[in-house]
């Protein structure tokens, strides 16, 4: 009798990291190492089930038979740029994390990343990681990333990887499909031989404003085109970045991003077909703005409660959080409704933790950290509400933390002030102290969008209101002083010559 021998195929191994910050060049606060919230290895499965890029290509690698060899996740949330001791300290926990499982042999890797990174003394922090993880795992490993499309793909980046998933929804719900989206492509890398394709044209518009929200803007429309593509199988992947206009980088700019199996004219077609569409656009996709004045005034007209968006202090774009402008503006002008509005000022929350539940208070509120273009605005309050600031956003659930925080009662202001700049894009640190936003006439957002339930849904009106802020999408206002120029809207004669360029790994 012959006895047939088998031999069990080894199981594939994807090596797993992240690392993701977005940071305002125009924020005179730096960030640094104690910004970011580090998971290592088995913490990193934290993130299963989760709305987030991880969770949701860890759910693909489970579904396929893959191994996933977790290294590191590191996020902070936006802010300044990055310190180049917080960088030096990021990175290299980073790559040594990298390199361990690395050297046990993996099959392909799957790094997730923003995209709109910047530090001191190094202005494509991605670009460098993928470059030293491409040293570390060698030329025939594929790697695939996930990026926001606020987002900066540089050809450093684009030079190192085999393929991409770019995130299609503003405001962005789709971090999970987006890590799904990763992980197929990654998973076809590895079991199939391909040959993949990339292709990408830069196009010189920075783009701000309500068409951008992808469910009612012409953006949207563009962006359905690129799902489109991917859906019906013609590319494996395609998005256009319109890169964060706050991150003052050498290849700040919008693109178009269209990866093949193989296929190098379809790539370049519809790259070059979906920037085409895009450059006419670029005068819709600029921010709408309401002066201050003319904000108050005719919501103090309008019956039902109103919304006062304060994109330039937008702290998810990575702006400060201290900005008092339009409370100073509401009180100046006596505005005499119920306002709900939130603010980062460390000095203020500390006295009012000391003082007490129920204590009065005296104390500057604002121009904490960003002095050069807000100063503090004398209050007399009342402490209703301590609490540790910490909740879960709405939509992804990962965590908050705006540090010792309190809520602050003075004339007809509600203001719920934090220690920490943190994400204020939803309604989750009202919620999380005791706060309900329809109870209000008036609720300030520092966020240029919100998902349209939040807010939008119930509120009369929405107002964009021009104030100042290192995230204005009064992008002239900013100066721009590294990124290619000629850019619209920084240039009005901006001209755009559509090329694609072929990227093949």
């Amino acid at each position: 009798m012959t006895l047939k021998v088998t031999t069990m195929k080894p199981k594939l191994r994807v090596l797993i990291a992240e690392c993701m910050q977005e940071i305002s060049s125009f924020n005179p606060l730096p960030s640094g190492y104690d910004n970011f919230h580090i998971e290592r290895g088995a913490q990193m499965l934290a993130q299963r089930g989760l709305n987030t890029a991880l969770g949701g290509a860890l759910a693909v690698f489970e579904e396929t038979g893959i191994e996933p060899v977790l290294a590191i996740g590191a996020r902070a949330g936006s802010a300044g740029r990055l310190s180049a001791a917080g960088w030096k300290r990021v990175a290299a926990e980073v790559l040594e994390a990298v390199a361990a499982p690395a050297a046990t042999g993996v099959d392909g890797v799957y790094f997730s990343l923003h995209g709109a990174m910047g530090a001191d003394g190094e202005l494509d922090p991605e670009g460098y990681l993928l470059t030293e993880t491409r040293r570390i795992v060698g030329k025939h490993i594929p790697i695939v990333i996930s990026l926001d499309l606020h987002g900066i793909m540089t050809d450093r980046m684009l030079r190192q990887i085999n393929g991409v998933a770019i995130y299609h929804s503003y405001p962005h719900v789709d971090f999970a499909s987006t890590g799904q989206r990763a992980a197929r492509i990654l998973h076809r890398l590895v079991t199939e031989a391909l040959r993949p394709v990339i292709a990408r044209v830069v196009i010189p518009a920075l783009v701000r404003g309500d068409e951008l929200i992808t469910k009612s803007g012409c953006y949207g429309e563009l962006i359905r085109e690129a799902r489109r593509l991917e859906l019906e199988g013609v590319a494996m992947s395609a998005g256009i970045m319109i890169g964060n206009p706050f991150t003052d980088v050498p290849e700040l700019c919008t693109q178009v991003i269209v990866a093949t199996s193989g296929d190098e004219t379809l790539a370049r077609n519809e790259a070059l077909r979906l920037a085409r569409e895009f450059w006419p656009l670029r005068h819709r996709m600029q921010g709408k703005l309401v002066s201050l004045e003319r904000s108050i005034a005719q919501a103090a007209s309008i019956s039902g409660p109103v919304l006062f968006t304060d994109a330039a202090d937008a702290t998810s774009s990575g702006a400060t959080g201290d900005s008092n402008l339009i409370l100073k503006g509401l009180r100046d002008a006596a505005y005499a409704k119920r306002v709900l509005a939130q603010i980062v000022d460390p000095g203020a929350a500390a006295a009012a933790h000391k003082a007490g539940v129920g204590a009065t208070i005296s104390v500057g509120l604002g121009g904490a950290l960003d002095p050069g273009r807000f100063s503090p605005m004398q209050v007399t309050a009342r402490v209703r509400l301590l609490s540790d600031g910490r909740a879960r956003l709405e939509t992804m659930k990962t965590r908050l933390d705006g540090g010792p925080t309190a809520v602050l009662e003075f004339d007809n202001f509600t203001v719920v002030v934090f220690s920490l700049t943190l994400s204020l894009f939803d309604r989750a640190m009202y919620y999380a102290n005791g706060l309900d936003p329809q109870d209000f006439d008036l609720v300030v957002v520092k966020s240029p969008h919100t998902e349209n339930h939040m807010y939008d849904a119930w509120v009369d009106n929405n107002f964009n209101v021009d104030v100042a802020g290192s995230t204005s999408a009064n992008l002239k206002s900013l100066g721009h002083t590294i990124c290619a120029r000629p850019m619209y809207p920084l240039d009005d004669a901006a001209v755009f010559e559509p090329v694609a360029t072929l990227y093949r790994n």
